[in-house]
C-alpha cells in the first residue's frame, strides 16, 4: 500500500456516530472537492487513512469519481476499511432520475454500493414552483436505493428546515443526515436544533468557512491558549455541538492536525465565546437564493 505521510504523526481514533438507522458514521471525514488529479487523490487519499480517515465525501458535481476509484485502486486500501459519501447533482432530481445517476456514480467508483448517499441541493421556489412535489419524488428514489441495498444510508444537503418539513409530510424515511454549511460565525441555531430534534445527524460541509475565520482574532486567542491551531478549535466547536465535520486539505500536516481533536473539551465559557462570533467568512450560500445550480 502506497503510504507517502507515515512520517507527519500518528493516526487518531476518530469517534463514530451512530445514525438512526445503525450505521456508524466517522465524526470526521476527508472531502475532496476540487481535488481532481488521481495522482494528488492517491497521495491525499493515503495519507488521510495513516492518520485515522475513514470516510471520503465526493459528489457527481466534484467531477472526480473516476479519479477517485484510481486513487483508491493506486493505494490498495480495502474498500471494507472505508466509508464512501456521494451526492446526485440537481440534474437528476426525480425518482427515476436519481436512480440512474446513483447507479451511474457506482460505476465511476467501481463499488457495488454506497455508505451515504445525499441529494446535493434542494429544488428551491425561485426556479421551481413545485418544489416540494419534486424534492419528494426525489426522495422517493433515494428511498428506492436504499431499500435495494445500493446505499447504506441516505440523507440531504443544504436543506433549510422548510425543506425538511415538507419532506417529512411524504417520506417513508427521514433524512439520515443533512450536510450543511456550520462553523463559528455561522452557528444554524434553529436548523441544528430541528435535525437533532428528529434524529437527523447534522454534517458540517464547510467547518473552517472558506479559511477566513482562521485568523479571526478570538479564534486565535483560545487557540493560543490551549495550545491548538485555529483550525482544530472550530472542529472541536462543532464536534461539541454533535455536529460531524468534513474538512478540507492537501496539506498532509494539516490532515493530520484537523483529526486530532479527541485529546481536550472546551469548557462551556469557550463555547459560549465562539457562539457570540459574528459571521467571519464562508461560502454563504442560501438553498432559497441560489439559482446558477438549477
Amino acid at each position: 500500500m502506497n503510504r507517502p505521510c507515515k512520517a507527519q504523526g500518528e493516526a487518531v481514533r476518530i469517534e463514530d456516530m451512530l445514525l438512526s438507522n445503525g450505521v456508524a458514521l466517522p465524526s470526521i471525514g476527508l472531502g475532496t472537492w476540487q481535488i481532481t488529479k488521481p495522482e494528488l487523490l492517491a497521495e491525499l487519499v493515503a495519507c488521510a487513512y495513516d492518520a485515522g480517515y475513514r470516510l471520503l465525501d465526493t459528489a457527481a458535481a466534484y467531477g472526480n469519481e473516476i479519479a477517485l476509484a484510481k486513487a483508491l485502486r493506486s493505494t490498495g486500501i480495502p474498500r471494507d476499511k472505508l466509508l464512501l459519501s456521494d451526492k446526485v447533482w440537481n440534474t437528476s432530481r426525480g425518482y427515476q432520475a436519481v436512480q440512474e445517476a446513483c447507479r451511474k456514480s457506482l460505476k465511476k467508483l467501481k463499488t457495488d454500493f454506497l455508505d451515504l448517499y445525499l441529494i446535493h441541493w434542494p429544488a428551491g421556489s425561485k426556479l421551481h414552483p413545485d418544489w416540494a412535489e419534486l424534492n419528494a419524488e426525489t426522495w422517493r428514489g433515494m428511498e428506492a436505493l436504499y431499500q435495494e441495498g445500493l446505499v447504506r444510508a441516505i440523507g440531504v444537503c443544504n436543506f433549510k428546515q422548510h425543506h425538511l418539513q415538507e419532506l417529512k409530510k411524504t417520506a417513508a424515511i427521514l433524512p439520515l443526515v443533512n450536510q450543511f454549511e456550520f462553523h463559528p460565525g455561522m452557528n444554524q441555531e434553529e436548523l441544528l436544533r430541528y435535525c437533532q430534534q428528529n434524529q437527523i445527524q447534522p454534517q458540517a460541509s464547510s467547518p473552517l468557512g472558506n479559511g477566513q475565520i482562521l485568523a479571526q482574532e478570538e479564534l486565535c486567542k483560545i487557540a493560543a491558549e490551549r495550545k491548538k491551531t485555529p483550525a482544530q478549535i472550530c472542529l472541536r466547536w462543532a464536534r461539541q455541538k454533535g455536529v460531524a465535520v468534513l474538512p478540507k486539505t492537501a496539506n498532509p500536516r494539516r490532515l493530520y492536525e484537523n483529526a486530532d481533536v479527541f485529546d481536550f473539551a472546551l469548557s462551556a465559557a469557550e463555547m459560549q465565546r465562539i457562539d457570540q462570533l459574528p459571521y467571519c467568512g464562508g461560502l454563504g450560500l442560501d438553498a432559497d437564493e441560489v439559482t446558477t445550480f438549477g
